[in-house]
């Protein structure tokens, strides 16, 4: 069971912008908050963002190198998964795999791909079809 994952961010501002709208509509609540940082938690898990020092702002994230790839979140459904795209699409967050989607995944796999600030994938996956 994952207890929390911790992402330093290179704008806290703009991280916790897109992040606390992204994760207040899949349920999670505000956790903690300090001058450095914040934190939501769904059930035991919680997801932190710290602002990153300046120094450390030099080489900028990119999920092909070493470390983390992306977040995937499981979607209620695929409604919910198109109500988040058309809030995507409202707030100029690009939509990757645009030609493929909903099925970027593959056949099957009903799911949204975009970005957040820093460029972290993010992924929304609907439940499976039976």
């Amino acid at each position: 069971m994952l207890h929390h994952v911790e992402i330093y961010v290179s704008n806290l501002e703009k991280s916790v912008e897109f992040w606390g709208w992204l994760l207040t509509e899949l349920g999670y609540e505000q956790y903690q908050k300090w001058e450095m940082g914040i934190s939501w938690k769904y059930q035991e898990t919680y997801l932190v963002f710290v602002q990153a020092e300046e120094r450390f702002l030099d080489v900028p994230y990119h999920r092909c190198r070493v470390g983390l790839n992306h977040l995937a979140f499981h979607a209620t459904s695929r409604e919910q998964v198109d109500e988040i795209t058309e809030i995507l699409i409202k707030k100029e967050i690009p939509i990757l795999y645009r030609e493929k989607h909903p099925y970027a995944g593959g056949p099957g796999y009903y799911a949204v791909f975009f970005e957040d600030p820093d460029r972290i994938k993010v992924e929304l996956v609907a439940p499976s079809v039976k």
